[in-house]
């Protein structure tokens, strides 16, 4: 969620787009740094929800304005995508149960993930705003 709250919900997608593209081709830039071997794997799915997760948190990060609590709870909502794409994978490849995959692949990462969504929501808007500032032309 933290390229859509600074990049904005469609530059945010795209770099996500390019992200996935790269460990697609076999750059081994994912967690484990397995590249492609990744999608062989049962947790792709959660590699995949980067792309709305971005796409998500950055479209509700650029029309919430600059509350830490609306960029709190829009890193919390991008992350549904990410959560959501990730256990259905992990469930169909796995073959654990609905309840198993949910607990194993959604509850276990919840703390950690709004620890993370409470931090960027925190600086997020700096970093935005600094962004911003960088890419605007002066005359």
């Amino acid at each position: 969620f933290l390229a859509g709250m600074v990049l904005g919900g469609r530059d945010g997608a795209l770099s996500q787009v390019l992200y996935v593209a790269l460990i697609a081709a076999g750059l081994p830039l994912d967690a484990r740094g397995l590249g492609a071997a990744v999608f062989a794997g049962p947790t792709w799915g959660y590699l995949i929800g980067f792309i709305p997760c971005a796409f998500v948190a950055g479209t509700l990060v650029e029309r919430a304005g600059t509350r830490v609590w609306q960029r709190v709870l829009a890193g919390l909502a991008g992350s549904v995508c990410v959560f959501a794409l990730g256990f259905i994978v992990l469930k169909l490849n796995t073959g654990l149960t609905w309840d198993a995959a949910f607990t194993t692949g959604v509850l276990n990462f919840m703390p950690e993930n709004f620890a993370k969504a409470l931090v960027a929501g925190a600086l997020t808007e700096g970093a935005r705003a600094s962004l911003l500032r960088l890419l605007t032309p002066t005359i």
